[in-house]
C-alpha cells in the first residue's frame, strides 16, 4: 500500500488503516498471553469511524468526562470505565447509568458518591487512583507524580491496612511515551507502598502511557509483568492504552502556501497551524518526521546535511511561536509543495482548536480494502461558529 498524497485534499489528517489493523493484533495478542484486559482511552484518540473495528480487539473504553462516557456507551459499547480528577454532582446519577467501573481521584470523592453508588440497583465497581510518587516522565506538563499533584492518593493518605468500605480496584496512571522497562520500576514502587490493598483488590488498572506498539517495546516483558502481578495478588489488570492504539497509524497532509525569509531563515507557512492542529509540537515540545512529497525524508538540525538548507514549518496563525523547525531537506522547497508531517492521529483531533478562525483540517482514511483515500468529515464556517455561541 502506497498513499498518494496528491490525491488528497488539504489540510487533512489521514488514518492508514492497515497501520491501525496491525496496532490492534499486537494489543490482542498482549490480552491474550496475558490475560489483561486492554481497553480503549478515547483521550487520545476518539475517531468514531473506527470504533467498530477497535472494538473487535479492545473491550470497552476508558473515560474522562461525561461527554466521553456518553460517546463510549452509545458509539462504542462493551464495558465503561471511567476516571476524572473530580465528578459533577449534576452528572454523577447520569454517569452511572453507563458506567461498569468508576476510579475515585480522592478518598473524599469516594465518600461524597458512595451513598448514590450503594442505592444505585446498578452493580457498579469502584477503584481509588493512587499516586505511587515515582515517574520517568521528563516533561512535567504529562508527570502524574510531581510533587503536589493532584492526581491521586498516596500510600500515606491511603494507609496500607485496609481498603475503603465499597472500594475493589486500585488504579494508577503515571506513565507517558515509556516503555516496560519503566513498568517493572513502576510496579516495583507501587508493591512496596500498596502490597496489602493489592491483596484485598479485585482489580488493578495499570492505566495508559505504555507505548506497546512502538517498535522497540518489550512486549514480552509486558507480558511477563502482568502475569506476575495478577498470579502474586489474584486480581485483574487492566490496561487503558491510547496512544499505543493510534500509534504512528497517520498523518497531517498540509501543503505550503508561502515560503518567507528573515535573518537567513526560510521558513514554509503552511495551510494548518502547528499550535492549533498539532498542538504537543509545543505542548511537549514534540517535533514529528515529515516529508515533502518528491523530497526525501527531512533531517533533524542534528543530522543536517553539508551545504543544505534549513526550513522551518510555519503555521498559518498570528501566534508568533507557531511553528516547528528546523528541517532539512534534500531538495529545495517550493510553494504548493505537499508537507506530510508523521504520527498525527492521537492527540491531535481531540485537542485542535479553531484560533484565528483557522479551519480544522478535513479527516479522512486511507482504506486498507480498496487502497483509496476516503473522507469521512470536512470542517466548515459553522464548525468554527459552534463552538463560540
Amino acid at each position: 500500500m502506497s498513499i498518494d498524497f496528491k490525491k488528497i485534499a488539504t489540510p487533512c489528517y489521514v488514518l492508514e488503516e492497515s497501520l491501525l489493523r496491525s496496532n490492534l493484533e499486537i494489543l490482542k495478542n498482549v490480552q491474550k498471553e496475558s490475560g489483561a484486559k486492554i481497553i480503549f482511552a478515547l483521550k487520545g484518540f476518539a475517531m468514531l469511524c473506527t470504533f467498530e473495528l477497535v472494538k473487535k480487539s479492545l473491550q470497552g473504553v476508558a473515560t474522562s468526562s461525561m461527554n466521553e462516557t456518553k460517546l463510549g456507551y452509545k458509539d462504542f459499547g462493551g464495558e465503561i470505565h471511567a476516571c476524572s480528577p473530580a465528578y459533577l454532582e449534576s452528572d454523577f446519577l447520569e454517569l452511572m447509568k453507563y458506567c461498569n467501573y468508576i476510579t475515585f481521584n480522592s478518598l473524599s470523592q469516594w465518600e461524597r458518591f458512595k451513598p448514590e453508588i450503594k442505592a444505585n440497583p446498578k452493580r457498579i465497581s469502584c477503584g481509588i487512583r493512587i499516586n505511587p510518587e515515582y515517574s520517568e516522565i521528563d516533561t512535567p506538563l504529562y508527570d502524574a507524580c510531581i510533587k503536589g499533584s493532584r492526581l491521586g492518593v498516596t500510600s500515606d493518605e491511603l494507609g496500607n491496612k485496609f481498603l475503603p468500605d465499597g472500594i475493589e480496584g486500585l488504579h494508577f496512571h503515571s506513565h507517558s511515551e515509556n516503555d516496560a522497562a519503566t513498568l517493572k520500576n513502576t510496579l516495583e514502587v507501587v508493591k512496596k507502598k500498596f502490597s496489602r490493598l493489592l491483596h484485598q483488590a479485585k482489580w488493578l488498572n495499570m492505566g495508559g502511557g505504555q507505548q506497546i506498539t512502538r517498535e522497540d517495546y518489550d512486549v514480552g516483558l509486558l507480558i511477563k509483568l502482568i502475569r506476575d502481578i495478577s498470579k502474586r495478588y489474584n486480581l485483574k489488570v487492566i490496561l487503558e492504552p491510547s496512544q499505543a492504539v493510534s500509534w504512528k497509524t497517520g498523518y497531517l497532509v498540509s501543503t505550503i502556501l508561502d515560503i518567507v525569509e528573515s535573518n537567513g531563515i526560510k521558513t514554509a507557512i503552511l495551510d494548518t497551524s502547528i499550535a492549533a492542529h498539532m498542538p504537543d509540537c509545543i505542548e511537549m515540545p514534540y517535533k514529528p518526521m515529515i516529508f515533502a512529497v518528491g523530497n526525501d525524508y527531512a533531517n533533524y538540525p542534528q543530522d543536517k546535511k553539508k551545504n543544505k538548507q534549513p526550513y522551518r514549518m510555519g503555521g498559518l496563525s498570528c501566534l508568533a511561536g507557531d511553528y516547528v523547525g528546523n528541517y532539512y531537506f534534500d531538495n529545495p522547497l517550493e510553494t504548493g509543495d505537499i508537507v506530510v508531517f508523521e504520527d498525527m492521529i492521537g492527540y491531535t483531533m481531540v485537542k485542535n482548536t479553531t484560533f484565528n478562525g483557522i479551519t480544522l483540517p478535513s479527516i479522512g482514511i486511507w482504506t486498507a480494502a480498496d487502497d483509496k483515500f476516503k473522507l469521512i468529515h470536512k470542517f466548515g464556517y459553522e464548525d468554527y461558529r459552534s463552538r463560540l455561541s
